[in-house]
């Protein structure tokens, strides 16, 4: 974090993919050689600076030094968009994380002179990152500088319902232009009542980055619209097949879990949040009523229960 301003620091990481190489943006909030690392991943359609309230919340409540990253996954914010749509799934993001892991580890390991820099690593994931979370947790031979300790799961497990999906297959990708922030925080807001309460001042600071300038003066969104090609490609014989694969991993986790669903989510059921507390890491669930898909993580009650859950004993 730029102390100066109170503004995270942004830093790329070039990826590997089939094509060649894309860059990924990410944010970093706290002390850069903080040796208690946090990652905090987005959903579908959303990009880091969502997070920006939690990750200045655990900066400033974290007994010990602390660093918080919250990358753009690519296609995403600040991030590189692909040539190739297909590549805008799990596998990917999840080899974009590892890179940018080692990069971060590197760095510190120069800084410092320690080969095992990072002490404790912890994941934050909403929605598609908590998948990515599942996916990096559930493979105990990956190369993360640390095994993931804690995990949070924001409203998203192995299952998700098809009506969820065939949801996102109508809006990812399907947008405009905007006259201004106003317009485009309203529109965005209209396909976002699950988030739950945020207030308006909130919702627009938030809605700021999720735009880019478009032509005219106009505004849109800060996506490729391409991201929406896999979900649109997606049946429900190809869903089941990757749950399968999903809640494989899932009992492979030993970190700490916590999970949270919205009450009202149409995503997560909560017969999928039962069994997830009966199998693999035994989630701790908290259910929230008042929400859907997904809470945003904003509210200081929000904040209240993952900071806990990351910084207690």
């Amino acid at each position: 974090m730029n102390t100066q301003t109170g503004q995270p620091l942004l830093e790329f990481v070039s990826c590997p993919h089939p094509e060649g190489q894309h860059r990924m943006a990410y944010w970093r909030w706290g002390d850069v050689n903080a040796r208690r690392l946090v990652v905090c991943a987005h959903g579908l359609t959303r990009q880091g600076r969502d997070f920006d309230r939690l990750a200045q919340a655990l900066v400033s409540q974290s007994p010990q030094a602390l660093q918080i990253i919250c990358p753009d996954v690519v296609g995403r914010g600040r991030s590189d968009w692909l040539s190739d749509p297909a590549g805008y799934q799990i596998p990917q993001y999840a080899a974009d994380m590892l890179a940018m892991l080692g990069q971060v580890n590197a760095q510190m390991m120069a800084q410092t002179g320690d080969d095992k820099p990072i002490q404790t690593l912890d994941w934050v994931g909403t929605s598609m990152g908590g998948l990515i979370g599942m996916v990096l947790a559930g493979q105990p031979g990956l190369p993360l500088p640390a095994p993931i300790r804690r995990l949070v799961l924001n409203d998203v497990g192995p299952a998700i319902t098809w009506s969820s999906v065939q949801r996102m297959q109508g809006y990812v990708g399907h947008f405009g232009q905007f006259a201004d922030l106003d317009e485009a925080a309203a529109a965005m807001w209209a396909l976002s009542q699950g988030f739950g309460p945020v207030a308006a001042d909130v919702w627009l600071d938030m809605s700021a980055h999720m735009t880019r300038p478009g032509t005219d003066g106009k505004l849109t969104l800060h996506y490729d619209p391409a991201i929406g090609v896999p979900v649109r490609a997606m049946t429900p014989e190809i869903a089941a097949a990757g749950e399968v694969a999903l809640w494989a991993l899932y009992d492979q986790i030993q970190a700490q879990t916590l999970l949270i669903r919205g009450q009202d989510s149409d995503l997560l059921t909560p017969e999928t949040a039962t069994v997830m507390t009966q199998r693999g890491p035994h989630a701790q669930l908290d259910t929230w009523p008042g929400f859907g898909h997904a809470p945003t993580l904003t509210g200081d009650d929000q904040i209240a229960v993952v900071a806990n859950f990351l910084l207690g004993v």
